[in-house]
């Protein structure tokens, strides 16, 4: 009973002393780490301010200004270690000696990341971009440092990892698209009128940009058809429906001035009184 006794108090008299030694430098040491955070805080706010007037994106502001309050508070952290008396060599050594382990077992995060800086500084696309890469094509919606969000007219979103971008072949189309229509009108229909009403549905469509000047003209003649190839100008989230809206306009105004539009032909031959087809 007295050993238990006398353990028990070494016990708590080795714990008042560490409390004394250490305490106040503990105490000091999360007030530093706290200050450390607020200034961190108003440097990022700062930053932000400074990178908004030089009109840098928005992923690039993000992580500039995530870099700028990590390193404050790396600084403040090495100034809470030393308050309590911490040898920072051994520590770096074995941080250094870990980070190389974690390195080996997250190359693919790692790829991604240095994929994402990559896009981000190069800015080979912007936010509000149509592109075409790795066999997918959407909007961009979102650049981040390990993956880029495309959105499809579905408003299903594709998800694709930053390293299978960098080296791809990437198409850009820009924030607006040109769709290409093809009518086929009749040989006996008056192409200068089809022309024409084709322009002034163009010109109706709030959809269609004028400038860039949308492109009508013949592109082929077929042969039961003269093709009609109609390329106007939209922004990317107009694209579907104003196909849709032009060739329904084209069907009906068409339909109105008489204009045929090409059908399929099928001619057929008697041959010694059996029938031989041919389109």
């Amino acid at each position: 009973m007295d050993t238990s006794l006398q353990s028990l108090d070494q016990i708590r008299a080795s714990a008042l002393d560490m409390a004394v030694r250490f305490g106040p430098k503990l105490v000091v040491a999360v007030l530093i780490m706290c200050a450390g955070y607020m200034v961190g805080r108003w440097v990022g706010r700062v930053l932000e301010r400074l990178l908004l007037r030089l009109k840098l994106e928005i992923p690039v502001r993000s992580l500039l200004v995530r870099i700028a309050q990590i390193c404050v508070l790396a600084v403040f952290a090495i100034m809470a270690l030393q308050n309590l008396g911490i040898e920072l060599l051994p520590l770096i050594a074995g941080l250094g000696v870990a980070g190389a382990g974690v390195a080996l077992a997250m190359q693919g995060i790692l790829g991604n990341i240095v994929a994402g800086l990559s896009i981000i500084f190069t800015r080979p696309f912007h936010v509000g971009d149509y592109i075409s890469i790795a066999k997918e094509e959407g909007e961009v919606l979102d650049i981040s440092l390990f993956s880029t969000t495309l959105g499809h007219p579905d408003l299903s979103r594709v998800v694709i990892p930053n390293r299978k971008i960098v080296g791809e072949i990437l198409h850009n189309y820009g924030q607006i698209r040109r769709p290409n229509i093809a009518v086929g009108i009749s040989y006996r229909a008056d192409v200068d009128a089809a022309l024409a009403l084709i322009g002034e549905i163009l010109s109706a469509n709030p959809r269609i940009l004028q400038d860039p000047a949308p492109s009508v003209g013949v592109s082929r003649l077929s042969e039961s058809s003269v093709n009609i190839s109609v390329c106007p100008w939209v922004k990317v989230p107009d694209y579907d429906a104003a196909i849709s809206e032009v060739n329904k306009a084209i069907l009906d105004l068409f339909s109105a001035k008489n204009i045929a539009l090409a059908l399929p032909q099928y001619e057929v031959r008697m041959l010694g009184g059996a029938a031989e087809g041919r389109t």
